[in-house]
């Protein structure tokens, strides 16, 4: 392999690890985003029930007095 080879080889590597380690990135990163999107999502509608429930009891409890 003559030397131009081996550096044409070398930056084509290394040309390759960066694009994939991006692209790796910005999948995981959008991952995540849907993730932490997707708990959010979960955690505000848990708590939004038992907010709704504690208003509808207090609502009841109100009404039966």
């Amino acid at each position: 392999m003559t030397l131009e080879n081996k550096v044409v080889n070398q930056v084509w590597d290394q040309v390759v690890n960066q694009v994939w380690e991006q692209v790796l990135n910005q999948v995981m990163t959008q991952v995540e985003d849907q993730v932490d999107n997707q708990v959010m999502n979960q955690v505000l509608g848990q708590v939004w029930d038992q907010v709704e429930n504690q208003i509808k009891n207090q609502i009841s409890n109100d009404l039966r007095k």
